[in-house]
């Protein structure tokens, strides 16, 4: 009774932290959408707004590892970081400054719809740079994504060929970051928790932003009827710096398809929350037809990666029911003290990429069958 008294409690927290991640995710894209708008709060400065969360972010990070000690630190030699963590951040500002850009000229929930290309970006990537091999059912699992995005952006009314460009872009430069993060930083055994890669990654990426908001930005936001309140930059700063903190407690509880099912809730919910929100934002039966059959084609392609972890794993050899039955006390437990391990870097899983959700992880569940970066 009081092994499943404390599993209750577990799972219960455990739904708690999704709902605050679903919420908070979905919050941060509703209020990026709503400070950017002409319509609403009129800033239309999405390099602005990316370099304010980075140096924020930075900041904050640079207390929490330097001053306060929440964390410590890896160690980062210059080769590590002018190989590694410089093209990451590179590719993770790209993406950020594109896809930001985009909720200037298309609708939250196109965009979320248009978000069903990340895993099909990702394959190929990681195909061109040799981390994944080419597959029949995989690849034609990707073009049944592609057909479904195709048939959604063909049902979209205020379809923008500019705004799907910045995100497509932005998709791509994501990609890129994923793939080159599991390639230059788990290949050095590098583990960084969402305020170790705050602390490397947001100067640089500010510092790669600065050039593109120099040359495009800068020049009119010299307006002086151009509005900038303070509090309105620093709640959102805030929502985007505990967005990350909330995506790593998350994975640190959940598993994969837990935290893929919690994705797919979040779209539906977005979708329909920005055209409440948004009332210029229109969605046709096209776009739904369009974005479910992606979404058909995401599942499958979840549940083939996670395939493939579970038969890479080893078979034990062990009396199957009294090893579970060993697994399930431990489990219960290590469940209070996952989280303080995680927080002091000594995850031992070189696959595991707590800012990556959508990458496949050889942990198991709680909730789910599987455990678990736009």
């Amino acid at each position: 009774m009081a092994t499943m008294g404390i599993l209750t409690k577990q799972h219960l927290l455990t739904y708690i932290y999704l709902l605050v991640y679903i919420t908070l995710s979905s919050g941060v894209i509703l209020y990026n959408k709503w400070v950017l708008s002409t319509l609403y709060f009129n800033f239309p400065f999405p390099i602005t707004l990316t370099m304010i969360h980075m140096a924020f972010s930075g900041g904050l990070a640079f207390l929490l590892v330097r001053v306060f000690k929440v964390v410590s630190p890896i160690k980062m030699t210059f080769n590590i970081y002018a190989t590694c963590v410089v093209p990451i951040s590179a590719f993770f500002s790209a993406s950020l400054w594109f896809g930001n850009t985009a909720y200037l000229f298309i609708s939250v929930a196109f965009i979320q719809m248009l978000k069903a290309l990340m895993p099909v970006a990702t394959f190929l990537v990681a195909v061109t740079c040799g981390t994944e091999k080419l597959r029949c059912d995989v690849f034609w699992n990707m073009v049944l994504v592609s057909v479904g995005v195709v048939i959604s952006s063909y049902g979209e009314i205020q379809f923008n060929v500019l705004g799907t460009v910045y995100q497509v872009t932005g998709i791509v430069a994501e990609a890129l970051r994923l793939v080159l993060t599991q390639v230059l930083l788990q290949k050095k055994g590098l583990n960084l928790n969402p305020i170790t890669s705050l602390y490397y990654i947001a100067p640089c990426s500010f510092v790669f932003l600065f050039i593109p908001w120099y040359i495009l930005e800068k020049p009119e936001m010299e307006d002086p009827h151009m509005q900038f309140n303070f509090w309105i930059f620093f709640s959102n700063a805030v929502c985007a710096f505990t967005l990350n903190l909330s995506t790593f407690l998350v994975i640190g509880r959940t598993g994969a398809v837990t935290i893929r099912v919690a994705g797919v809730l979040k779209d539906w919910l977005l979708i329909t929350l920005s055209t409440v929100l948004f009332p210029e934002s229109k969605i046709t039966g096209l776009n739904i037809i369009g974005y479910a059959i992606a979404l058909i084609g995401v599942v499958i392609y979840n549940y083939l990666k996670l395939s493939d972890v579970r038969t890479s794993q080893p078979q034990s050899s062990q009396d199957g029911s009294t090893k579970e039955l060993q697994t399930e006390k431990k489990a219960v437990v290590d469940l209070d003290n996952r989280e303080e391990t995680l927080w002091n870097d000594s995850v031992s899983d070189t696959n595991f990429d707590e800012e990556v959700p959508l990458m496949a992880s050889s942990r198991t569940s709680h909730l789910g069958v599987g455990r678990k970066p736009a």
